[in-house]
């Protein structure tokens, strides 16, 4: 593959993942290994997955100025659920510097079909919107955030799936104020895994910066183009998890025979 196909594919996928979070809401950024290692043609796993993590770091930081500017995000629970999981995401990301990169592969492959199931259950918004931070919820989000942190740096992925249900859960907020805030935790976890990879030189900076521009195009067409398909979301995020299935599947397929 020439570099120049390379790069067009890279604008290509990650429009692809911008569009569809801007179209369905979440649930994107898992796409963003596995395009980054079969359609862009990225060989090494440990690699797919530091370049991801830059482009989920980089489209959470853009999402949250909007929820800010709308005033979802609960700042203080979302900052102590984000300092528990940086520390999470760097013993999760150092670990899976380490892990095999097929099994690796394979464990994300599970993942994704787990994140599957979970974008299928409906939640409502029911909750506190003006929840805050005290000695009582202090602990659970300190707990919650760890946990997630280490997943989401072991795999290199946003773990918006679950930083939303652990905020949820952890303070009783509405959905509304938790996928707002969670977009702190997501652009924190990204941020610390993308660096402690490229401190091993596993990011390929070029391919980040062409997929993180096609992102934000895709974004921008998925948001206008949501506003139309409004009454269709649930459709819409049943096909959207039928393609999750399949690409998880399919890499299921490309890793067990080199395991």
């Amino acid at each position: 593959m020439t570099p120049l196909i390379q790069d067009i594919l890279g604008v290509v996928s990650g429009t692809l993942v911008g569009f569809s979070l801007g179209l369905i809401g979440g649930g994107g950024s898992i796409l963003a290994v596995p395009l980054i290692l079969y359609v862009v043609g990225v060989k090494n796993p440990h690699v797919a997955i530091g370049t991801s993590a830059v482009a989920v770091a980089a489209s959470a930081a853009t999402n949250l100025v909007n929820h800010a500017r709308h005033g979802t995000v609960r700042w203080h629970c979302a900052l102590v659920f984000a300092a528990a999981g940086v520390a999470g995401a760097f013993g999760g990301s150092s670990l899976g510097k380490i892990v095999d990169g097929q099994k690796l592969i394979f464990l994300f492959a599970l993942l994704m079909m787990a994140i599957g199931f979970l974008m299928l259950r409906r939640r409502s918004d029911i909750g506190n919107p003006t929840v805050t931070l005290t000695r009582g919820n202090f602990p659970a989000l300190m707990a919650a955030g760890f946990a997630s942190g280490a997943l989401a740096g072991f795999f290199g992925i946003g773990g918006g799936f679950l930083i939303v249900p652990g905020l949820m859960l952890a303070t009783g907020m509405p959905i509304s104020n938790a996928i707002g805030s969670s977009l702190v935790a997501v652009t924190a976890f990204g941020l610390t895994t993308a660096a402690n990879y490229a401190f091993s030189g596993l990011v390929d900076w070029r391919i980040a910066a062409l997929f993180l521009a096609g992102a934000v195009a895709g974004g921008l067409a998925g948001a206008q183009l949501s506003k139309h398909l409004s009454v269709k979301r649930g459709a819409l995020n049943k096909v959207f998890v039928a393609l999750i299935f399949a690409v998880a599947i399919y890499m299921i397929y490309r890793t067990s025979a080199a395991l």
